[in-house]
């Protein structure tokens, strides 16, 4: 109990920490959102129906929105009785201690680190693909990275300074251009639903499961509509993203849980309609391609409605790297409070109220990543920390209820233990549907995140100066 409430005590004191509460229950919805909805069904949905799930890739999204809600249920309940310091970092942090915390943001920095710098690649290619279609296309040495035969690629490096820019200017700024971003892209989304439902062909979703539910693909890939899950899985992300907002929300224990599950709620509902109806329009076959729902309406010849689809998919992409990037940023920023990353990163700027070195430093990496690093298959180790980190979340659910069960919950979360079991469970099955390969990434990075600590947060946490 003493521990717990050390742990609290040091935690809350270094919430407050001078960022402005501006953030409504709306704004983190739709921060979510903005999250979420972008590469998941402008680029994740084609690729994993035409290499891995087929039609079934609805039931990918299904699988992996029913993992994403257990989760969600368990963030839900530790933002509302923890209040105002989210994340999955900030929750471990209290419930399961300052280890576990310290593994747990070091997965998140891999998480939206290599996420925002692989959407600003393919923010890249649609940017570019635009500017070709009204004849002023970039020189491929300027699209590329050295590795591709190019020099750089700058569209993705500009467009990462271009939101560094906008995130120190303020968090409420970014939110209010994140919303109408969000409309926009919804709206294009509508005008893909209402063209292709009039345009479905049922044989199109025979067979529906052609590569079952798991199994070894060539050269040992997986394939199946679990290894399609544990794939678009990436396309979820985003419900985390809010919880790193609740230190600049209103009212964090009553608007961070709206904002998870209303978010959740409302994506998996669009993924699942745009997914089935794209695989009924066009043979999934052909749906392995980087634009899938504006190569489709090529496809059936509408190409108004292929052009409007591909300036949903850029500015779709554009709030998914806003809000993953501000989420990066407030990470660094929680952990350098709590002692475990050096003191620079939890500085706020007196104008901005914004933590303007720690968005200059990631904005610096992230572009210089996204221009000379072409990421490719780094895209699955984004889901190997995201499914590691919400299985610690469950984990810490559990923990708390048992360890803690007078502590005030304004929302709790229903049938525990059951939900967080479940959650763990669902995680870990697409866990394990994920390469070999990728799990030894996560290895050696988890292992340089474990050294970091012992040789230098260990020593210099809040709570191991409290112990002095």
């Amino acid at each position: 109990m003493q521990i717990f409430r050390t742990r609290m005590t040091t935690h809350e004191d270094v919430c407050e920490s001078g960022l402005k509460r501006a953030l409504s229950a709306f704004d983190l919805t739709f921060l979510g959102i903005g999250a979420i909805i972008g590469t998941g069904i402008f680029v994740l949905t084609g690729i994993a129906a035409a290499t891995m799930s087929g039609p079934a890739v609805v039931l990918s999204f299904v699988a992996s929105g029913i993992a994403c809600a257990f989760a969600a249920l368990a963030y839900a309940e530790l933002a509302a009785s923890l209040g105002g310091c989210g994340s999955a970092y900030g929750y471990s942090y209290a419930a399961l201690g300052e280890l576990v915390a310290w593994l747990v943001g070091w997965m998140l920095i891999l998480e939206y680190g290599v996420a925002t710098a692989a959407v600003a690649n393919g923010w890249s290619g649609y940017f570019n693909n635009a500017l070709t279609a009204v004849g002023l296309p970039l020189p491929y040495a300027l699209t590329h990275a050295p590795s591709q035969g190019g020099i750089i690629n700058l569209p993705a490096a500009g467009i990462v300074v271009a939101l560094s820019i906008l995130l120190i200017i303020g968090v409420k700024q970014s939110s209010q251009f994140n919303t109408v971003l969000v409309f926009v892209k919804l709206l294009t989304i509508t005008v893909f639903i209402g063209v292709a439902v009039f345009h479905v062909n049922p044989a199109l979703w025979d067979p529906f499961m052609p590569f079952g539910w798991f199994n070894a693909g060539t050269e040992g890939k997986p394939v199946g509509v679990l290894a399609g899950a544990a794939i678009v899985f990436f396309a979820y992300i985003g419900f985390d993203a809010v919880t790193t907002a609740a230190e600049e929300a209103r009212n964090p224990q009553r608007d961070v849980p709206i904002g998870i599950l209303a978010s959740l709620a409302v994506c998996t509902v669009i993924y699942v309609v745009v997914s089935g109806l794209l695989t009924g329009i066009v043979s999934y076959k052909d749906l392995n391609v980087s634009s899938p729902v504006a190569h489709a309406m090529q496809l059936l010849g509408i190409n108004w409605a292929s052009a409007l689809i591909a300036t949903g998919v850029i500015t779709g992409l554009t709030t998914v790297m806003l809000v993953l990037y501000y989420g990066l940023t407030r990470i660094f920023f929680a952990m350098s409070r709590d002692g475990l990353l050096p003191p620079f990163f939890g500085a706020v700027n007196a104008n901005t109220q914004t933590p303007v070195r720690v968005i200059v430093l990631c904005g610096t990496l992230i572009a210089l990543t996204a221009g000379f690093v072409p990421l490719g298959d780094l895209a699955e180790l984004v889901n190997i920390g995201t499914l590691s980190a919400f299985v610690m979340v469950c984990i810490g659910a559990i923990v708390l209820r048992k360890t803690q069960p007078n502590l005030k919950r304004p929302f709790k979360m229903p049938y525990h233990p059951l939900i967080p079991v479940l959650g763990i469970l669902s995680c870990g099955v697409l866990l394990a549907s994920l390469p070999h390969i990728t799990w030894k990434r996560f290895a050696i990075w988890m292992l340089i995140g474990v050294v970091f600590y012992f040789v230098y947060s260990m020593r210099n946490s809040r709570l191991a100066k409290l112990a002095v």
